[in-house]
């Protein structure tokens, strides 16, 4: 008989944040994995700045709020809030400024159009999957 092998996660906390909902829920859009998404993405961005702004490059330069950001994941949309700074010098590397899709998201369109679908049978499939509207063009 094999042995189990060991969870990542402990089971503890899948527990705790499956709690009070059902676990296909999870998946689905603005479900558990988006928000986890979210909280990840945001938890980086902040780190980003705390190094921008540790490293001294602008004199006197703080933190300046948020800026809310929408951005296209493999699930839909995604709303992050990303910090700002005084002087709008910090230049964010997981998502750039006016990048709006999360990185991979593109390459999957390539990989669609590559294996022989039209540009029409693209933008119907991502009307399906995200409920976003995009020109053939």
């Amino acid at each position: 008989m094999s042995r189990r092998k060991e969870p990542v996660i402990p089971n503890a906390l899948l527990d705790q944040l499956l709690a009070g909902g059902a676990a296909s829920a999870a998946f689905e859009q603005g479900g558990l994995l988006d928000s986890l998404k979210k909280a990840l993405t945001e938890r980086a961005l902040n780190a980003e700045m705390d190094h921008h702004l540790a490293t001294g490059e602008g004199v006197g330069n703080t933190r300046n709020g948020y800026g809310r950001k929408t951005v296209m994941t493999e699930t839909g949309k995604l709303e992050i809030d990303v910090p700002r700074d005084r002087q709008c010098s910090f230049d964010p590397q997981l998502i750039a400024k006016y990048q709006r899709r999360f990185p991979g998201f593109d390459e999957k369109i390539v990989s669609m159009y590559a294996r022989g679908m039209s540009t029409r049978e693209i933008a119907g499939h991502l009307q399906d999957l995200y409920g976003i509207d995009v020109s053939p063009d």
